[in-house]
């Protein structure tokens, strides 16, 4: 869709994309907003928040002399978790800063959905991570931290999204491959991503009846700042990481963000009308060759 024209697949939609300051999270929410979606993001760090929303912003047309757009509405407090809104090329960027293991942000993070829009139509639940670590090396800290995130802040987040999820809604969860694959030193991520996909089986059973449809997609190695964030400051090891992953894809490269969120459009659009508990791979083949 153009900049500045007015609809698109998810004209009059709103969504939310949790874990969208950067990387996958942030990809699918700029889609959305470009296709015409009042898209909600949530972060743990503000500042990162507020880059990702003032990103979605750009799209926008009438820009001010300065750069910014026209309509500012970030509360600027370090400790704000107020919604932070910004025209953008087809819908609207709102910023909601919190914790997806925290039962607390996700009331407020309902409660202030709940107030701007009654109601949530797409739900796309991405945040997540995880390190690496050997079966020998696994704390009690890194388990519970990455299970708290990954599975925990998942289904709390679906339960309090219910209310709002109309007749017809879409749900998206972010898998992975290495829930179907056997990755050395990653055993607990990887347990985490197959409970979320046996999750989304589940629920989707548990809410055919409201027509609710409810997708995993599992994507391979994708560049964001979460590879990176895995290999550590050194961009020697960044670089190695990469060449690592991309020898192993039949395709020869790793994913672009914008690729998974390719998929999460088709899943949040009447395009997937038909379309429950599957587990849709962004891969580039490597988990099925």
């Amino acid at each position: 869709m153009a900049h500045g024209e007015r609809g698109g697949e998810l004209a009059g939609k709103v969504a939310l994309v949790t874990g969208g300051s950067a990387g996958i999270g942030l990809a699918v929410a700029r889609r959305f907003a470009a296709e015409g979606a009042t898209v909600y993001v949530t972060g743990r760090r503000k500042a990162e928040l507020d880059e990702a929303v003032e990103a979605i912003a750009r799209q926008a047309d009438g820009r001010q002399a300065d750069g910014r757009p026209d309509s500012q509405q970030v509360d600027s407090r370090p400790d704000s978790r107020q919604a932070a809104a910004e025209q953008t090329g087809g819908g609207q960027a709102i910023g909601i800063q919190g914790d997806v293991s925290d039962l607390d942000d996700l009331d407020r993070l309902f409660a202030t959905v709940e107030a701007q829009s009654g109601r949530l139509d797409i739900l796309v639940a991405n945040a997540g991570g995880g390190t690496f670590a050997r079966l020998g090396d696994i704390t009690e800290e890194q388990y519970d931290r990455t299970f708290g995130i990954n599975v925990k802040g998942l289904v709390f987040t679906a339960q309090k999204a219910l209310p709002l999820l109309p007749d017809g809604a879409s749900v998206i969860v972010l898998s992975s491959t290495n829930a179907s694959l056997g990755i050395e030193a990653m055993s607990v991520y990887s347990a985490t991503k197959a409970a979320i996909r046996s999750l989304a089986r589940s629920w989707a059973a548990e809410l055919a009846g409201r027509n609710i449809r409810v997708n995993a997609i599992s994507p391979g190695p994708v560049d964001t700042p979460g590879i990176d964030g895995l290999a550590g400051p050194s961009p020697r090891l960044r670089q190695r990481l990469k060449d690592g992953y991309a020898a192993r894809i039949p395709l020869g490269r790793m994913g672009r963000p914008e690729e998974v969120a390719d998929m999460a459009l088709f899943l949040a659009s009447d395009r997937s009308s038909f379309t429950t508990g599957a587990e849709l791979f962004v891969d580039g083949g490597l988990a099925q060759i």
